[in-house]
């Protein structure tokens, strides 16, 4: 009964599913709301957050789609003769590469801003949009559905300080913004970014985590150095000498083995204190004169 249903009658239940639900069972009641429309019928979402999408993963997800069908339906909103989809997009891209015609969706009425709210509120809770996407996801649903972060808070079951974290992203230079976006840094190295007061040291700290791979403490560390660069008082060693910091540590010892004894040398910290020093050679050759230079050392 349900596949044949009218459109009108769809999008009545849709607003009201649990009419006459006093005399249905539940599953009469959800296939109902169900209905297989032309997949060239459904226009994409204007307000879409995602914008990447996993080419690899989405034909994985067309193969399944190609043995089992579409699982879960897509939600769509009635528009001029047309659908206009709320969410699944990424069923909906996946089922096109399947080659399938139609595809299973719900009908929902929603407004603009209705539709805005469910898509965004939707593509939140899935754990596959990054970091940026996310912030801008909830700064929209603030700006454009008025929506304060309290409230925010409860809709999306997340804490207030959390959706705090991912806004201050965006007051980030747009090149690290990118950069979190495409995995170059983490969400714990953009914290310690956010802390920086002045946009061009953000950016050369920034380029110096990717260039050496820098953890996230030694990115709080520098973060540090740069919003309070006041010297102070240097800790001093049981001879009365000065202690050098972890990271004047790391200098000391890459520049010894760079100019004194003449090898291509890096110091790599680690995350918890601990760390690489990495020796590099070309050839035999030069494997050789670096031994050479430590058996020197020895004798």
């Amino acid at each position: 009964m349900a596949l044949g249903k009218g459109l009108g009658a769809l999008i009545d239940d849709a607003v009201d599913p649990t009419r006459n639900q006093d005399t249905k069972t539940e599953k009469q009641v959800v296939s109902e709301l169900v209905n297989e429309i032309e997949i060239e019928k459904i226009d994409v979402n204007p307000y879409q957050p995602r914008t990447q999408f996993d080419e690899e993963a989405l034909k994985e997800l067309a193969e399944s789609i190609s043995k089992l069908g579409v699982i879960q339906p897509l939600t769509v909103r009635a528009v001029d003769g047309r659908f206009q989809l709320i969410s699944g997009e990424r069923r909906l891209r996946a089922a096109k590469l399947a080659g399938l015609k139609t595809i299973p969706v719900f009908i929902r009425t929603a407004d603009d801003q209705g539709m805005l709210e469910m898509a965004l509120v939707e593509n939140i809770q899935r754990e596959d949009l990054n970091a940026i996407e996310v912030a801008i996801s909830y700064q929209r649903l603030i700006e454009e559905c008025n929506l304060t972060q309290e409230t925010l808070s409860e809709r999306v079951g997340k804490k207030r300080a959390t959706i705090s974290n991912y806004l201050r992203l965006l007051k980030l230079p747009a090149e690290i913004q990118l950069g979190i976006s495409q995995d170059l840094i983490s969400m714990g190295h953009a914290r310690a970014l956010i802390t920086i007061e002045d946009p061009k040291v953000q950016l050369d700290i920034y380029h110096q985590t990717i260039a050496e791979g820098l953890s996230v403490r030694r990115v709080e560390e520098l973060a540090r150095m740069a919003n309070d660069p006041t010297p102070v008082s240097p800790a001093k060693t049981k001879d009365g000498k000065e202690k050098l910091s972890l990271g004047e540590q790391e200098i000391v010892l890459k520049d010894h083995l760079t100019n004194r004894l003449g090898l291509r040398a890096d110091v790599k910290p680690g995350p918890k204190g601990d760390g690489k020093i990495v020796i590099a050679y070309n050839n035999q050759a030069e494997l050789e004169a670096i031994l050479e230079k430590f058996i020197k050392i020895e004798e």
